[in-house]
């Protein structure tokens, strides 16, 4: 038998999705497996959409490093590309349950019939971890010595935000870990920058993936600790490398963004 994926990104952070009724026991190891970009299809996290008898939906995302992540602001929208996709629907509403809490996702058409614009529910920003030495930053070296403030915050997942001058000249691939790993459970880690009138500037080191295009999660806590440094207005752009988001602030917190359906896959069931 084969199962049955799709490979959507949110802003160059890609998955695979697919659509079961309960999580396979060997889910990490799948996603290590079909996340690898040399030997397998290739992506950032393996999505499993959970459908209950009752219509209702689950998502449970395994990074490309087999690790759990409790939230993706870009992986809801793929999810719900994935789920409109599957029931022939241009719109959709739809609430997804996940390890943080239930989110809300609604999803819309574009011109372009693979690409739709869905904004989600992206829950509380509360305080994050506290990291494993007193002081972070002195304890990293030179690869972080252009950070001018810290600060954690979770909504879901944790993540470390750094104020920089400029992120594009930050090594994520030696400043990323280095900051990661004062932390016990890991965290994601975003340096940031103002670059215009209520908006922002940000490079992503995931944890579970390293180095990617976008984090929606890291977005919104991005936005949420620039906006209580009174540094943003409420409503904020977010421009990463592969794109920009919205952060509404105001109410419920919202992320609005893109998905693109780029293939559908089927692979043999070991």
């Amino acid at each position: 038998m084969a199962v049955r994926y799709s490979k959507h990104h949110g802003l160059g952070n890609d998955f695979l999705v697919t659509l079961t009724d309960s999580l396979p026991l060997d889910a990490g190891d799948r996603a290590i497996s079909l996340c690898d970009r040399t030997t397998g299809i290739g992506a950032d996290g393996l999505i499993f959409g959970l459908q209950g008898l009752d219509g209702s939906m689950g998502m449970r995302l395994l990074n490309s490093d087999g690790s759990p992540a409790e939230l993706s602001g870009n992986g809801l929208r793929c999810f719900a590309q994935a789920v409109a996709r599957h029931r022939g629907v241009p719109h959709l509403e739809i609430d997804v349950d996940t390890p943080a809490g239930v989110r809300h996702c609604s999803v819309h058409a574009t011109p372009d019939r693979n690409t739709i614009v869905a904004t989600v529910d992206m829950g509380v920003v509360c305080p994050g971890p506290d990291p494993d030495v007193d002081d972070l930053i002195a304890h990293v070296g030179d690869a972080v010595r252009m950070v001018k403030r810290w600060e954690t915050g979770d909504i879901g997942n944790p993540h470390v935000i750094c104020e920089v001058d400029d992120p594009s000249e930050v090594d994520l691939l030696v400043a990323g870990p280095a900051i990661e790993s004062h932390f016990e459970d890991g965290a994601n880690v975003h340096f940031v920058a103002v670059t215009g009138l209520n908006e922002l500037s940000v490079r992503v080191w995931e944890r579970g993936a390293g180095v990617t295009n976008a984090c929606g999660t890291g977005a919104t806590v991005s936005a949420q600790l620039f906006h209580n440094w009174d540094l943003v207005g409420p409503k904020v752009v977010v421009r990463m490398p592969g794109g920009d988001a919205l952060v509404d602030l105001q109410g419920p917190v919202t992320l609005t963004g893109p998905a693109t359906h780029i293939a559908d896959i089927e692979v043999p069931d070991a």
